[in-house]
Order: structure tokens, then sequence, then C-alpha cells
């Protein structure tokens, strides 16, 4: 009775899990476009490059913060232990002797001389302090930037960093767009091999019936039999295997468009609704680099690089700001009247500053900022005619790749027509199976050929969208 109480609340606890297993995991159906969008929303790059866009953002006030003004406070209690003293002479003359360091005269009465007077010996100085016991005060400060041309070319210099770091989003939509649409064409192409093997496999399914009917009534030998089984059998593992393949694809889509793996993907785009028109996509578009956001990322960087140049030459003029303070102070010799006597104090000015001489640090800080300058417009030139070059490699690749596309979808064509011939005149008797069984082999062969001119193009077709600054 314990045994099957036991096993009840076994059977239970894990109908339980799989419930729950079941409802944490998602099931979706996706176009390109929809797939595109899930990926925008939980690309886990994605996210990054947008905190990197919120954080310019909070650089920017960060910078601005810099001209507003700067408020500060502090409060100080002193207790002195023992209280700081200074000695003053006691002697009629002997405090401007020892203040001005005997330069005090006297006459001699009896000579009628005039003669220094007489330092003051240690016993004639007595012991003054100017602190009491117990000190304690409080200051409130401000500071106000009336003029930095540093801090006004580095405002300009934050608000252009926030533009690079936007420009960065792009750049990275732009590649999990290229990643996802690669991804989901593997999906399609995978699809369609496998309707291809599919159709294959049901055509050899049957003929494979239709000869052993046959062998049993002794019209066909064995070994013809036999080989057409070694088809079926190749033909079946290949579809094994591309279904894996399919299955490897979907993850590999999942992952590109940030999808948890344990999630349920499937496409419901088909591999003819995609457009592959060739007379519309070969066009020579020599001024097309400008589209692309690499190009738009190093131009800002020339910028930055020229906001940089006047950063450093700003250093060169005046600064004034202003600046105040209030406070108050106490002192007592008893704690409980520490703050009985207030003495305040209130001052305003303002400060000017002139750089006068660097040591020509600051001349060569402009001309090292002078060859950064160039050295930006140097790349924006290798740029320019890389991204020519390119063009015109991804142009000329999907050319050929939509002229392979259309010859081995004709190969396949013909070797589908040959398989059927060979099958006619197999069955009346004027054919051999040899013939057959190399025409089926040829016809899996022209498929998946097909199929990988297919992937090539379309990938191809993805490379010269990118390529011509289409993908945004």
């Amino acid at each position: 009775m314990r045994f099957i109480i036991v096993y009840i609340l076994i059977i239970l606890s894990s109908i339980t899990a799989r419930a729950q297993d079941n409802q944490e995991r998602k099931t979706y159906q996706f176009n390109l476009q929809e797939s595109l969008e899930y990926a925008y929303r939980n690309n886990d790059s994605l996210k990054n490059a947008q905190l990197d866009i919120e954080s310019a953002k909070y650089k920017v006030r960060e910078t601005v913060g810099i001209g507003l003004p700067q408020v500060s406070g502090s409060a100080t209690f002193q207790d002195y232990m023992k209280v700081p003293k200074i000695p003053f002479p006691s002697s009629e003359y002997g405090l401007q002797n020892y203040l001005f360091e005997n330069r005090v005269q006297l006459r001699d009465k009896s000579t009628n001389a005039v003669v220094d007077a007489p330092a003051p010996t240690a016993d004639q100085f007595t012991l003054f302090g100017f602190q009491q016991k117990y000190n304690a005060n409080y200051a409130l400060n401000v500071n106000q930037l009336l003029f930095n041309g540093t801090y006004l070319v580095g405002l300009k210099a934050s608000k252009t960093f926030k533009e690079l770091s936007e420009k960065n989003y792009t750049r990275s939509k732009i590649s999990t767009t290229v990643a996802v649409t690669k991804a989901y064409y593997q999906v399609l192409v995978s699809n369609e091999q496998l309707r291809l093997l599919d159709a294959n496999l049901k055509q050899l399914s049957q003929q494979l019936k239709e000869t052993t009917e046959l062998n049993k009534q002794g019209f066909v030998e064995k070994i013809d039999l036999d080989r057409l089984r070694v088809v079926y059998n190749n033909l079946n593992t290949t579809r094994e295997n591309t279904e894996r393949l399919l299955e490897l694809s979907t993850q590999l889509l999942k992952f590109q468009i940030g999808m948890p793996v344990t999630d349920e993907l499937t496409v419901k785009d088909k591999i003819e609704n995609v457009s592959l028109d060739i007379n519309s996509s070969i066009a020579v578009d020599t001024s097309a680099y400008k589209n692309r956001i690499e190009y738009s990322l190093l131009e800002t960087q020339f910028r930055l690089n020229q906001l940089n140049l006047q950063r450093i030459k700003s250093q060169g003029l005046p600064s004034l700001a202003a600046f105040g303070s209030t406070g108050s102070s106490y002192q007592s010799s008893s704690f409980g009247n520490l703050f009985d006597l207030s003495l305040p104090s209130v001052y305003v000015g303002v400060q000017l500053s002139v750089p006068i001489f660097s040591g020509f640090q600051r001349s060569n800080q402009v001309k090292q900022a002078r060859v950064e300058l160039q050295k930006t417009n140097n790349i924006l030139n290798i740029a320019k005619n890389g991204f020519l070059l390119q063009q015109e490699q991804a142009r000329i690749t999907y050319q050929n790749s939509i002229k392979s596309l259309n010859n081995q979808k004709a190969n396949m064509d013909l070797a589908r027509e040959v398989l059927r011939v060979s099958r006619i005149k197999y069955k009346e008797g004027v054919g051999s199976s040899i013939e057959v069984t190399q025409a089926q082999t040829e016809l899996e062969t022209a498929e998946n050929n097909y199929i990988q001119a297919l992937y090539n193009a379309l990938v191809s077709k993805v490379d010269l969208d990118n390529a011509y600054g289409r993908i945004q």
C-alpha cells in the first residue's frame, strides 16, 4: 500500500513539473519582419547599444552641469586641549623693539649718545592666546563659471559624442538585421530542401512498392530491388540529416533574435515569397557609400577630432569665474557658551585666469591634433574606396549567384525529367534498373546543388543590400 502511494505521488509530481514546463515554454510563428521586430526588442547587443545612448545622454548633462553654479558647504568644530599662545615682551620699549627687530633707539642720559634699545629677556615676556578653547564655524561657498573656451567646446563635443552613440546603435541594428535575415533564409532553405526530399521519397516509396510486387511475381530481379532500396535508404538518411540541420538552423535564428532556446519557433514564409529580382538590384550607384552607417561614423569621428583641436586651442583663452562665500565663526572658553557670540563673514569676487606660457606644450598638442585630423581624413578616403569596391564585389557576386541559381534550377528540372523517362523505360522493359538508379542519384545531386545555389543567392542579396546601404 505504501509503495502504491509513493508511486502515485511520483506520477503527480512529474505531471505538475511538465505542466509548469509547458507554461514557461512559449510558441511563436514569425515571418521575416516579425523576426526582426522581435530581435530589435530582445537582442542583447542592441540592448547594450541602447544603454550606451542613455549613458551618453547623462554624459551631456554632466558636461552641462560644469557651467551651472557649484555650491558647497562646510562645518567644523575644534576643541583645543592646549590653546596655542604667542609671547609678547612686557618691558616699556620691549614690544616695539621685539616687533621691529631692535630698530627702536634710546638716548643714553649719561653720555647723551643714541643707542639701540636692549632686547627683552625671557622673564620680560608675557604669553597671550588668540584662540578660545572651543571653536566652531560653518561656510557656504558658491562658484559660477562665467567664461571658459574649453567648456564651450566640450559642450559641443559631448553632444557629438551622443550622436556617435546613436550611430553605433544604428550599426548594431544593421548587423542584427543582416544576421537575422541570413539565419531566417537558412531556415527557409532547409524547409525547401525537406520539401524536395519528401517529394522524392514519396515517388521512390511508390516505386519501391511497385518493384517489390513485380519481384514477387518474378518480373524483376532481386538485385534491382536491392539497388532501389539502397537509394531509398540513402535518401531517407539525407532527409533525417536535413531535419536535424533545420532544427539547428532554427536554434541559430532564435539565438540571433534573442529568443530563449526553450521556446518554440516556426517560420511563416515560403521560399517562393522571397524576391530575387536581378534587374532592380544591380544598378551601379557610386554615391551609395554615403548611405553606409560605417562612413557616417567616420564622419562623426572626424568632427570629434575637429572639436578636439578647437578645445586645445581654447586652452589659451582667458577664463572668468565668480565666487562668493558666507559663514560664521563661534569661539568660547566654555562649551556651553560656544554659540552665544557669532562672528559672521561674507565676501564675493571674480577670478580671471590668463594663460601666459605653457612651455610650448599647447603648441605641440595643437600639432598632434592636426595630425590626427589628417589621419582621420585619410581613413575617410580609404573607407570610401573600400565601400565602392565592396559594392562592386557584392554586385558581381549577386549576378553570379543568380546565374548559378538559374542553371542549377534548370539542371534539377532536367534531372527530374531524365528520372521520369528512365522509370517509364524500365517499366516498359527497354531500360535497366541501373539507369533508374543513376538518374535518381543525379536528381539528388542536382537538388543539393540547387539548394546550395539558392542559399548563396539569398545571402548575396543580403550582402548586396548591405553594401549599398539599403539596410537601415
